[in-house]
């Protein structure tokens, strides 16, 4: 190979040797890049707040009741006093059999002025009635002035309660009789929807029922507040008595019951809050993965790259040391020759 050939192949060889270098630094830098990146995705993963399951216990308390009759009372608030005593706040649950309630909706009929149901007439709610509406009722008719005296009593309790519960209002009743044991029972209904009601031009019959209240069963509840008491104790520490209005005439003592109650309710919303915090968690975690992979894979692939061009450079240094070393021969015939 003469000296030219020479030089030119060296230039060729540096040339592809700095390529090499270059491209690998290029290589080096895409490497670091991907690795904040991974870095960064780890961080995430580091700084996220994994889902804990609810407690039950979290949603059960202790519950300290004592009963009055059919009255269930169910202490809310307990404050100590200086002297022993406490400051007792408790919930009063009973059954009310006699409180008015909603009842099937029925379709009535209207003649003229008048409300009915089949053949009977309804009647305002605690109005005196006519002779003439007494004895054409099914259930006046069976009663005695007394009777009847009392009986409006009653009705004006009734209109307060179904005032208080529905709402202020003209009301109309009318008393169906149970055929087991011959009793009868009042059917509340507001005159307000009577009147505003569409009745059937030819029958007479509203076209859509109406809503009826009657004399049922009801649960009813009333706090008490802040009453003294004083608390009895076993050796456990439980407690077992409770006196209200210690040391006074009207002083009296009750058993106390305790038991655990779970509000199951609010329990399942926590666990189904749970369960979609988890399923959002899991999801995250795995796009956060996926990228990782993808970003592993790029490296993978960076790292095979710079492998080669390693492979490259030392196959271009090889080259270049042996083209070297003509060169150096050239030169050194060269002088020798004008030696």
């Amino acid at each position: 190979m003469g000296m030219a050939a020479s030089q030119a192949r060296f230039l060729g060889l540096t040339a592809r040797k700095n390529n090499t270098e270059y491209e690998g630094q290029q290589i080096n830098q895409q490497r670091t890049a991907l690795s904040n990146q991974s870095a960064n995705y780890y961080n995430q993963l580091l700084g996220m707040t994994v889902p804990v399951p609810p407690s039950i216990d979290e949603y059960t308390k202790t519950v300290f009741s004592f009963t009055d009759g059919a009255i269930k009372n169910s202490i809310t608030s307990m404050i100590a006093q200086q002297n022993g005593n406490y400051t007792v706040s408790y919930n009063s649950n009973w059954t009310n059999d006699f409180a008015v309630v909603s009842d099937t909706p029925v379709i009535y009929t209207k003649t003229g002025n008048q409300y009915r149901v089949g053949a009977v007439a309804l009647r305002q709610l605690g109005t005196n009635p006519s002779a003439d509406f007494i004895k054409n009722d099914p259930y006046l008719s069976t009663l005695d002035n007394s009777q009847i005296t009392k009986l409006l009593e009653e009705e004006n309790k009734y209109i307060a309660e179904l005032n208080k519960t529905y709402g202020n209002n003209t009301w109309m009743v009318r008393y169906v009789q149970n055929t087991t044991d011959g009793s009868w029972t009042p059917k509340f209904t507001k005159k307000t929807d009577l009147d505003k009601a569409i009745f059937h031009d030819q029958t007479g019959t509203s076209l859509s029922s109406i809503n009826t209240y009657t004399v049922g069963s009801a649960q009813e509840n009333k706090e008490i507040k802040g009453v003294n008491a004083r608390i009895e104790q076993d050796t456990s520490g439980r407690i077992i008595n409770i006196t209200l209005n210690p040391d006074t005439d009207e002083a009296v003592t009750y058993a106390v019951t305790t038991t655990t109650v779970t509000d199951q309710d609010k329990y399942n919303d926590a666990m189904n809050q749970y369960e979609y915090d988890k399923y959002q968690y899991d999801q995250y975690i795995q796009e956060i993965n996926s990228k990782i992979e993808i970003v592993q894979a790029e490296d993978k692939n960076l790292e095979l790259r710079l492998k080669q061009l390693d492979t490259e450079h030392n196959a271009i240094q090889t080259e270049m040391d042996a083209v070297e070393k003509v060169i150096q021969k050239n030169t050194e015939s060269s002088f020798k020759t004008f030696g």
